[in-house]
């Protein structure tokens, strides 16, 4: 696992994880000084302590707020890993694009983002979005997923907020929390903001500006196409979870082993902590890519995002059926994959999914000098951006929030 410069992973602490686990479970209401969840905590216990003896530099912290852990990371094999589209190089002789610091302020708080200008942008030029994971930073995020690359190759800005320390200790974004799962408050405002503010500094092209991210950011993701379906064409997933899933910590860690507890002797996690996710009503198309061995978010996450895509576009006003349609291939990488499109009545693929079969909780075709990263493929970043360039242009056609 690689951490930025000049840090490294903290200690295992399975003292702290037990702590952090003891007050998850009493924020969810539930006693665990006597009966099931009695049993439930000690098989914790046990299971922390048993850990802590096998303790590496790579173990995740475990804080309050913390719903996320470290992703193995594959060392590159390939700069060319992906499939069925190649990862652009920068034509020789071309100028770099700017890659600056700014900070957006409103009554919702402030947060800093980094906004990249390819040098030959276009005039109104799409916008995308992208929302690191636990623990990451727009830079190592650019690093890892390379779509500074692609915006120099077709000429969008990309801008990546980036969250606090101070709002999550492992600064993930807090898409488990009610305050930050709706529209005009919370952590969806800011970023929304930050969108308006570069959206109207820069002249993007209003029905083309979306959103993408990575495991907390990619729920975040979600959220944001939900809470503004008219700013966002697109949303692209990435080891995410679905809308509505989780209400606390308790129930966002549960919903991320895919109600399973991952603990030996406990296998189930109880009905408390596994909330039916919540119902998307928006049709914003969305793409959707999941390790198939990952055992951070588990791979039945995805298929519960392209089901609230399905229920939100089918309940849209004159919505058709969709047709469905499967692929299976294998990366240059050597990663096989799954994908599966749903296209509307006129041919536009609207949901997308990608199964990466034995991958882990790590974004695809990603360069290994970022953080959670798989170099095997097949290239995410440029799927998801085909995806949404191809999209067609609908929606609002201004920058209101």
């Amino acid at each position: 696992m690689k951490f930025p410069s000049g840090t490294r992973a903290p200690p295992y602490d399975a003292q702290a994880i037990n702590d952090t686990i003891q007050r998850a479970l009493a924020s969810a209401g539930l006693d665990t000084s006597t009966g099931p969840m009695r049993e439930v905590t000690e098989t914790i216990r046990r299971a922390l302590e048993q850990g802590s003896a096998a303790d590496s530099p790579t173990s995740p912290a475990a804080q309050e707020g913390v719903i996320d852990v470290e992703a193995t990371v594959v060392d590159r094999q390939d700069e060319s890993v992906d499939d069925p589209v190649k990862a652009p190089a920068k034509p020789s002789g071309q100028k770099p694009g700017s890659f600056v610091k700014h900070e957006f302020k409103s009554d919702a708080g402030k947060r800093p983002y980094k906004l990249y200008m390819p040098a030959l942008a276009h005039d109104e030029p799409p916008l995308v979005v992208m929302l690191h994971g636990c623990t990451q930073s727009a830079d190592d995020f650019a690093v890892g997923t390379r779509m500074n690359q692609l915006a120099d190759e077709h000429g969008f800005l990309v801008v990546y907020p980036e969250q606090t320390a101070q709002a999550n200790a492992s600064k993930c974004w807090n898409w488990f929390k009610p305050q930050d799962q709706s529209r005009g408050a919370g952590e969806p405002s800011l970023i929304a903001g930050i969108v308006g503010e570069v959206a109207g500094r820069h002249g993007v092209a209003p029905r083309r500006i979306f959103v993408a991210g990575l495991s907390a950011g990619a729920a975040m993701a979600v959220v944001m196409g939900e809470a503004y379906p008219e700013m966002f064409s697109g949303v692209g997933v990435h080891s995410g979870l679905p809308f509505g899933s989780a209400q606390d910590v308790a129930s966002a860690m549960a919903k991320m082993k895919g109600g399973r507890s991952g603990m030996p002797g406990m296998k189930q996690m109880p009905m408390e902590l596994t909330r039916a996710a919540g119902k998307a009503t928006r049709p914003v198309p969305t793409i959707v890519f999941h390790g198939d061995r990952d055992h951070t978010v588990q791979h039945s996450n995805a298929a519960e995002i392209v089901k609230q895509a399905q229920s939100a576009h089918g309940a849209a006003p004159g919505a058709d059926a969709f047709k469905e349609s499967t692929q299976t291939g294998e990366a240059r990488g050597g990663r096989r994959y799954t994908r599966t499109v749903h296209a509307n009545a006129s041919g536009e693929v609207i949901i997308e999914s990608w199964t990466l079969h034995g991958a882990g909780h790590a974004w695809s075709g990603g360069d290994a000098r970022g953080t959670y990263t798989d170099a095997a493929g097949p290239d995410a970043s440029a799927e998801m951006v085909r995806f949404f360039l191809a999209l067609p242009v609908t929606g609002y056609a201004g920058h209101g929030l």
